[in-house]
């Protein structure tokens, strides 16, 4: 079984700083709004829980993170 490392910090109300073994990621927003996540790699996600079934998610990526070849 791998060992994994994931640890959640919550800074402000609504406000979570999350940090795994490679990269972290800030993620703002709580409650039945939407959520905006910003991650190391340069990875900006949009998401919202919308009612029933369904959900929302919109994913922009500025930048690779590994960069060239």
């Amino acid at each position: 079984m791998a060992v994994t490392f994931r640890k959640s910090i919550r800074i402000l109300p609504g406000v979570r700083l999350n940090r795994n073994r490679r990269s972290w990621s800030l993620s703002l927003g709580k409650g039945k709004g939407p959520r905006y996540t910003f991650g190391s790699g340069g990875r900006r996600t949009r998401s919202m829980n919308l009612p029933g079934p369904f959900g929302y998610r919109r994913t922009t990526t500025s930048r690779s993170r590994r960069g060239g070849r």
